[in-house]
């Protein structure tokens, strides 16, 4: 064999940085490394093949006196699929200042480089060269123009380059199809679908997924069940949409329609339904489902383990989310770390985030600024103002992250769930950036929780101009004025609602049992399982008076009687479903509800007196945090 085939034969065996480093070695030595296809190679492997290796790539690309085309290409196509896509245009500067003229690789990968991006300037800097080159006759560049000006939030301009495409292919009708969805035009996608001249697997999955995404679900059912063929994309794909959208029963159906067709599950469609046991707070499905990441190892893949570990947190076990992170992550990512301090944020458990925090950095795991935002909402809920505080000030001195919205507006809850209103009103006003919707709702629920109405005020009169037709300011502030007695001024806010038309979102709190998700809401008696709940709950309330329970009235927010006060309080919609948990499940077991509100003082009282008196664990997830009442007392400390 000759040295050159030796060296090629090489490369089919190169799978790591490691291998990569031998076969260059070896190509330097035996003067092979300045030949151009095994050049190519080399850049091939380091810019594409392998990951994490681009600056490699480039070192070795400097040291080429006379790159040609396809080593440039290599190189912007590198960066184009990295975190560094802007690269690839600078790749390409140089491509032109040593006269090296593109092709329609050049173009391609430099319109993806956009996409990725999302530089909508960058996009139609380089179709203009496409252009001055006379590459805007091209199939392939063309339909790459499509799909970059769809993803660059554009689609009026990608159906113009489709409608400009003498014949367009199938990757073209299909981005085309993709870039009405991105613009929430249903109807032109089904009409561009509808004219296709053929259809292949990929066609209908994007009708699939561009359905779901719109939350147009009825639809999406329709089309699936008159698809020819079905294929795991097509399965994921109904998955994911349904879970996605909050309808865990259908999400669940297809999944289990898909394994009776002999298909097992595969990532997605995994991850898929662990997301959706941990918004529906499936414990028991979500168990099922960690038998079989188990039995199919893909307990392995990083995704699974991640979607895994956040479904035990969300559905009220934050013990056995911190068992898979230690005991069954093979691999951890920065997003497991970040999962993990998000989950022990969820339960309260502020100095076990923050050890986590210290052991991510002794790790050498750099930190982004999603793990921060974990970090800050674990020191707010566990009232550590003062570590808040610096590891806050930290971010951008010590870590180098750039401070969000999202990141200012942790320090805004952080101030106000510790009653430091004032501070969090000031903090407000210093903000480098201006404080959107979210940091004067944050200061408003903050008001809400501690009653302070003045400042409660002139948090809803900023909202007003900035997202009038929110219902729920106009219901926390009717709160407030409702705990001050101030009924006048609760009617006029409910007024003003009924005169924009803005309906309250109702309670509503569901619970699993046998795998079935029931949702309860007040005083609704409308099947045989709710009638049961109200009948248990009535004897459950009369043994808590026999135990000394007196209703906080004050927790009702209408001008009634106080007769019709302790009616309305006793049938709050997580009373309702824990009731039905003990009523259906066996002695001992935990109960776990799931809640769209913030849990009432009443029924928080409730909750600790039922752990209690009938010796159950309760683990309730309302829409901030999880209280697990364990023996009379919440492990959030009442400090939420």
């Amino acid at each position: 064999m000759s040295t050159s085939s030796a060296c090629f034969s090489l490369f089919k065996h190169c799978k790591t940085f490691t291998h990569l480093l031998q076969v260059h070695a070896f190509a330097a030595k035996t003067g092979l490394q300045s030949h151009p296809l095994v050049a190519g190679q080399l850049l091939l492997h380091s810019a594409v093949t392998l990951s994490d290796t681009l600056h490699y790539a480039l070192r070795f690309f400097s040291s080429i006196p006379s790159p040609d085309p396809f080593m440039f290409n290599t190189l912007i196509r590198g960066f184009s699929e990295s975190q560094h896509p802007h690269q690839s245009l600078l790749t390409y500067a140089q491509m032109q200042r040593t006269s090296v003229p593109p092709d329609s690789f050049s173009f391609a990968f430099l319109l993806k480089a956009a996409a990725n991006s999302r530089s909508l300037l960058s996009g139609a800097q380089v179709h203009s060269h496409v252009v001055h080159h006379g590459f805007d006759e091209h199939l392939f560049v063309g339909t790459t123009l499509v799909s970059m000006y769809a993803e660059c939030g554009c689609p009026h301009s990608a159906r113009q380059v489709f409608d400009e495409m003498s014949q367009p292919n199938l990757v073209a009708w299909n981005a085309a199809v993709t870039a009405c969805f991105r613009s929430e035009n249903v109807r032109d996608a089904e009409e561009l679908f509808a004219r296709m001249p053929w259809k292949n697997s990929t066609s209908w999955n994007v009708m699939l997924a561009g359905y779901t995404k719109a939350g147009e679900l009825v639809s999406a059912r329709r089309l699936f069940l008159d698809m020819p063929f079905k294929d795991p994309v097509s399965w994921s794909t109904m998955i994911v949409g349904f879970a996605s959208n909050g309808d865990f029963d259908g999400a669940f159906w297809f999944y289990k329609e898909m394994l009776s067709e002999g298909l097992g599950p595969n990532e997605v469609s995994l991850t898929g339904m662990l997301s959706a046991c941990a918004q529906a707070g499936a414990f028991e499905s979500g168990k099922a489902l960690h038998g079989n990441a188990v039995k199919s190892g893909m307990i392995c893949i990083v995704s699974v383990a991640n979607a895994l570990l956040d479904m035990y947190a969300r559905c009220g076990n934050v013990d056995m989310a911190h068992r898979v992170f230690d005991r069954e992550m093979t691999k951890k990512s920065v997003i497991s770390w970040t999962s993990m301090m998000a989950a022990f944020a969820m339960y309260g458990h502020g100095d076990e985030a923050i050890k986590l925090f210290c052991e991510m950095d002794e790790c050498g795991i750099k930190p982004d600024g999603i793990t921060f935002i974990s970090l800050l909402y674990a020191c707010s809920h566990a009232g550590l103002v003062e570590r808040g505080n610096e590891y806050f000030h930290q971010m951008e001195d010590k870590y180098g992250i750039e401070l969000s919205i999202e990141h200012y507006g942790c320090m805004v809850d952080l101030y106000g769930r510790a009653g430091l209103l004032e501070e969090a009103y000031e903090f407000v006003m210093k903000m480098p950036i201006k404080p959107n919707a979210i940091i004067w709702r944050t200061l408003l629920g903050a008001c809400s929780i501690h009653g302070n109405l003045g400042l409660a005020e002139q948090a809803k009169t900023r909202l007003a101009e900035l997202d009038p037709n929110d219902s729920g300011d106009y219901v926390l502030l009717s709160n407030i004025y409702a705990v001050a007695g101030k009924w006048k001024d609760v009617a006029n806010v409910r007024r003003s609602m009924s005169d924009r038309r803005l309906i309250k979102n109702p309670g509503w709190s569901s619970i699993e049992v046998d795998k079935i998700i029931y949702t309860f809401v007040a005083s609704d008696i409308s099947s045989g399982v709710k009638q049961e709940a109200h009948n248990k709950l009535s004897e459950i309330m009369l043994r808590l008076r026999l135990e000394g329970y007196i209703a906080a009235v004050s927790n009702v927010l209408h001008d009634i009687e106080d007769e019709e006060k302790h009616d309305a309080i006793s049938k709050h919609s997580e009373k309702l479903a824990v009731a039905f948990g003990i009523a259906r499940t066996s002695n001992g077991s935990a109960i776990r509800i799931v809640k769209n509100l913030r849990v009432c003082g009443d029924c928080h009282a409730v909750m600790k007196m039922i752990s209690k008196v009938y010796g159950r664990e309760i683990v309730v997830r309302d829409r901030s945090i999880f209280h697990s009442f364990k023996d009379g007392s919440c492990s959030c400390k009442d400090y939420w």
